[in-house]
């Protein structure tokens, strides 16, 4: 796999509801290379650090692919559509859910990068859409992009290659994952493999383990 960054995309904590809800999902392209630390792109802010941003939440990727989805399930959304729209930090065309694993070690520009987790869609979609159930939408059509953490700082910018280093979890796409994790009733001994997958976020991890352990008592 080797493929080009498209864009890269930083911004401020702004308004994104008139009762008053911020958010930093609204971000602008960048000119320019831009830093890439363990806990982000310089410049780049989130407001609900408890949900957003963090070591294992680094840098988020969203395939721009998705949007021709949103688009065609809300023709009225999609002129607005387009890379970064939905506060990705790096857009790219040709790489999705189902061409990365949890664990994967990609180098990007000058970074050396790993896929932490999967997004969590949550109801700041629908507000930025304008549009009840989006959140919905996103996670049942598995189209959520993913996460970062940083294990080597560095520079990055639109046009870069992005390389893959290592694959340690080759049965782990994020679309397996995601399926996985989002079912109804999930398999238990899929979950404790999945909790033991190098590279993935700690407290996912954990959150599998004690999900099926309660499948477990509860049959």
């Amino acid at each position: 796999m080797k493929l080009k960054v498209d864009q890269v995309f930083i911004g401020r904590v702004r308004l994104l509801s008139a009762d008053g809800e911020r958010s930093g999902i609204f971000k602008a392209p960048v000119d320019g290379a831009v830093m890439l630390a363990p806990t982000g792109l310089a410049g780049d802010e989130q407001a609900d650090l408890r949900h957003h941003g963090g070591v294992d939440k680094a840098l988020h990727h969203y395939p721009v692919e998705h949007y021709a989805v949103l688009g065609a399930q809300w023709p009225q959304c999609a002129p607005a559509l387009g890379a970064g729209f939905l506060g990705e930090n790096i857009s790219t065309n040709g790489l999705t859910e189902h061409d990365l694993c949890i664990g994967d070690v990609l180098r990007i520009g000058s970074a050396r990068v790993q896929v932490s987790q999967t997004r969590s869609p949550c109801w700041k979609i629908d507000l930025r859409l304008k549009v009840e159930g989006a959140s919905r939408f996103v996670e049942a059509a598995g189209i959520t992009g993913w996460y970062y953490r940083v294990l080597q700082p560095g520079m990055i910018a639109a046009g870069d290659d992005i390389e893959l280093l290592e694959r340690p979890n080759p049965w782990l796409t994020l679309a397996t994952y995601w399926d996985a994790v989002t079912a109804h009733r999930p398999d238990s001994e899929l979950l404790v493999r999945i909790a033991a997958a190098p590279g993935l976020a700690a407290d996912k991890a954990q959150r599998w383990r004690e999900r099926a352990e309660w499948l477990r008592v509860h049959g």
